[in-house]
């Protein structure tokens, strides 16, 4: 049996947060701002897994009003989301992300994302795929107000 979700999250900039993409801090005058560490990248995954899943969203199972989710990484979430779905019987078969984020380049950064997501969702690297766009200057992310991610997931018995 095989499923498949889909994960889209967004977050906005905020002065004095750190820049947290697929568990990797990336230099930036600006973060994310959110009640974990706001990995905007890391949380799509986290809702494709669930919704592939059929076990809710990343709201249900950490809600932002939990004190113990405050400052939270979120790859120790996702390690947490693919144990869940080991219990049920699910395996992860592959994660396809998209980042949409005028700047910071995601580029530079893209390999060491890739090798995080792979380790927290216990996969290769071959079924990992990681990438990034921007916004060509429309909209919420092309003005650099926020960042933006869409993710699929793909589960397997």
């Amino acid at each position: 049996m095989f499923r498949t979700g889909i994960g889209y999250d967004v977050h906005r900039f905020e002065p004095d947060r750190r820049l947290v993409l697929g568990g990797v801090e990336i230099v930036h005058e600006q973060g994310l701002a959110g009640h974990s560490d706001a990995d905007v990248l890391t949380h799509a995954v986290i809702d494709a897994l669930l919704g592939a899943g059929a076990l809710g969203d990343i709201g249900t199972h950490f809600p932002d009003d939990d004190p113990r989710w405050k400052d939270a990484q979120s790859l120790h979430l996702l390690r947490s989301v693919v144990g869940q779905l080991a219990e049920v019987g699910w395996r992860v078969a592959n994660v396809d992300v998209t980042v949409m984020i005028e700047r910071p380049a995601v580029g530079p950064h893209r390999k060491a994302v890739q090798e995080n997501l792979s380790a927290a969702l216990g996969v290769g690297l071959d079924q990992v795929n990681v990438k990034a766009t921007t916004g060509e200057e429309m909209g919420f992310v092309g003005r650099g107000e926020g960042a933006a991610a869409l993710a699929i997931a793909g589960l397997e018995r």
